[in-house]
């Protein structure tokens, strides 16, 4: 699925878009087609994600290019050396559960792993994903997209978190 089809899925799916349907899906579009990457940077979020509606956490305190390691500006989860998360305003978590889904079969992250302890506890009653998936034999990807209490009431968010298998 091209980021075109998931945007246009998107807005299929949303029927009549308000505006905040519109950063949803931006919010979504750029989550999708940036925060698997490898090679995303703490200077690549800055121009991906700009707008004041996309609320942004990322770090990579072990980048696989050559980039300059990026300071984490918000929550680090012990054990992890990056995350990418977006939050937006509103519930669309359904439809963005189903985007990071795409997202990973499109990247070929298929292989499903246990969720480490570091995110046992992670599951909420606004969790719509909560999965591990094996990026190679030494890291996982844990995917988590749901609702929770935003600064505007409720938001959505999408993160990706990279860590060592746990044992």
């Amino acid at each position: 699925m091209t980021r075109g089809t998931t945007v246009a899925t998107l807005a299929f799916m949303a029927g009549a878009a308000a505006a905040d349907d519109t950063t949803a899906e931006r919010a979504m579009g750029a989550f999708s087609d940036n925060c698997f990457s490898p090679f995303m940077t703490a200077a690549r979020v800055s121009e991906r994600f700009a707008s004041n509606d996309v609320r942004v956490d990322f770090y990579d305190l072990e980048p696989f290019s050559k980039a300059d390691v990026s300071k984490a500006t918000g929550r680090v989860t012990p054990g992890t050396d990056r995350r990418c998360e977006v939050a937006f305003d509103g519930d669309h978590a359904g439809v963005a559960a189903d985007v990071a889904v795409a997202a990973l079969t499109r990247e070929g992250i298929l292989t499903d792993a246990a969720l480490q302890r570091t995110h046992r506890g992670a599951r909420t009653s606004g969790t719509a994903l909560l999965a591990a998936r094996q990026l190679n034999p030494r890291r996982i990807a844990v995917v988590h997209v749901g609702t929770r209490p935003g600064p505007n009431g409720i938001e959505t968010f999408m993160n990706v978190e990279r860590l060592r298998p746990q044992k």
